[in-house]
């Protein structure tokens, strides 16, 4: 039967194609066959099916049956899933309360909640600083087992030893990490460092390094560059501070400073440039981080208390009472007292035939009398206005000789270079800072060059 079946197929078939050959559309004559094949094959497949008779074994593969047991959880492996603990990390947020942290860190646990509102060992954990974290260690059911937290460098741990809680304050072990970037001045120096998240302690040091060669009170300009290489220190992935200004490099009005850390010997060190120059002056020009300037050096000044015109030998940097004041050159103290319109007033020598002198001072720093020794950049005192004043300043002079000058224009002297046997391994150290600095200068649109 199937195959008369697919003799009228192929016949009806034969009929199709026969009628289309006489058509000249070649077109027609491709669907003709487009739509007999799949008939014909329809119907050989029929043919080819029924040519097998039903229940035929076709493949000769050898079947096993396997049959296995399914192991359902035991009771130990429900102990050991009871047993499981999770970690959780909380970041600070402003007004956030103990309660409120513990219970985002799903604790679910009022022996250790009353721990660490009674424990005198664990009050630091109630200092909460916005941004800071804690992390916890919880069981599966939320009792808490331990709790680190963070503050400053000190490392609050928590821990769980059955029914009891023990509290430690340590030391947190910090990982330094090199951070480096770059960024252009558009309104002030902090502004730029800010927007960058440039902490402003390494802001402070690249102002330290450069302050001989620019007055950051008034010589600062818009489109002024900078770039920076420096430690940041972490514990466990969270920033705690910044460390070192490793290197820097400062573009101001066409020129390009640049200064490298090179420390000869543990906590001894300067910065220097790549020459090996040392990057300081002997003297600071400003005994003052930031302010600005009231009064400048000149021989004819209308002085505001006494009504009458007379030299001003110095400069009065204007700021806040309290500011820190800053010996400029390493020296002596020669006088640490009043005296008559200076108000309070230190006076130091250095290398001899330099002198300077700070007045109007709130008060002096711890240390500082007749005969004491300090360094460039050591506080000496405070901001203040004892004396003939209007306002909170320091008025700060510089002499040579005993002769006035002025202390933003005199030429200043250097401080030493790097020494001759100390070269290689300045070179050896310089070198890597180095190249960051070109990838830096390479890698953002800069007046570097």
């Amino acid at each position: 039967m199937a195959q008369a079946q697919f003799r009228i197929v192929a016949q009806v078939a034969q009929i199709l194609l026969s009628s289309l050959r006489n058509k000249a559309h070649a077109g027609l004559r491709r669907w003709a066959r487009v739509l007999v094949l799949p008939l014909v094959l329809t119907f050989a497949g029929v043919v080819t099916a029924f040519g097998i008779a039903p229940n035929t074994v076709t493949d000769t593969l050898e079947r096993t049956q396997v049959i296995e047991d399914l192991v359902l959880s035991t009771a130990a492996t429900l102990m050991t899933q009871a047993q499981q603990t999770y970690w959780r990390e909380e970041r600070i947020q402003r007004g956030d309360t103990l309660a409120r942290l513990i219970s985002r860190l799903q604790v679910n646990d009022a022996e250790a909640l009353a721990f660490l509102n009674t424990s005198h060992e664990a009050r630091m954990v109630f200092q909460l600083v916005p941004g800071r974290s804690l992390r916890a260690e919880t069981s599966a059911d939320g009792k808490l087992l331990t709790l680190h937290y963070l503050n400053g460098e000190r490392l609050l741990t928590v821990k769980r030893d059955g029914d009891n809680f023990s509290a430690e304050d340590s030391l947190a072990e910090l990982e330094t990490r090199v951070i480096s970037v770059a960024g252009e001045i558009r309104s002030s120096l902090f502004a730029a460092t800010d927007a960058l998240n440039i902490p402003d302690t390494i802001a402070m040091q690249m102002v330290e390094i450069f302050s001989t060669d620019v007055d950051f009170h008034k010589d600062l300009r818009k489109g002024d560059r900078f770039a920076v290489v420096y430690e940041a220190l972490h514990q466990r992935g969270e920033p705690v501070r910044a460390g070192r200004l490793l290197s820097a490099e400062f573009a101001n009005q066409g020129r390009t400073l640049s200064g490298v850390w090179f420390e000869l010997r543990e906590g001894e060190g300067a910065y220097y440039t790549l020459e090996g120059k040392n990057v300081r002056k002997a003297f600071l020009r400003s005994p003052l981080e930031f302010s600005r300037i009231s009064s400048g050096f000149t021989a004819a000044r209308y002085h505001p208390i006494l009504n009458t015109w007379r030299a001003h030998n110095g400069v009065d940097y204007v700021a806040p009472i309290g500011s820190r004041i800053k010996a400029t050159a390493d020296g002596v103290v020669d006088f640490a007292g009043v005296q008559s319109g200076y108000g309070n007033v230190v006076i130091l020598r250095h290398q001899n035939k330099y002198t300077t002198l700070y007045a109007h001072m709130q008060g002096f720093a711890a240390g500082i009398h007749k005969g004491a020794r300090v360094q460039q950049g050591d506080v000496i005192g405070a901001v203040g206005m004892t004396g003939m004043t209007t306002g909170p300043h320091v008025h700060y002079e510089f002499r040579i000789n005993e002769v006035h000058h002025d202390p933003l224009s005199v030429a200043m002297p250097q401080a030493f270079p790097i020494a001759a046997e100390h070269k290689l391994k300045f070179q050896q150290a310089a070198t890597p800072l180095s190249r960051t600095m070109h990838l830096l200068r390479a890698a953002t649109p800069s007046t570097f060059e």
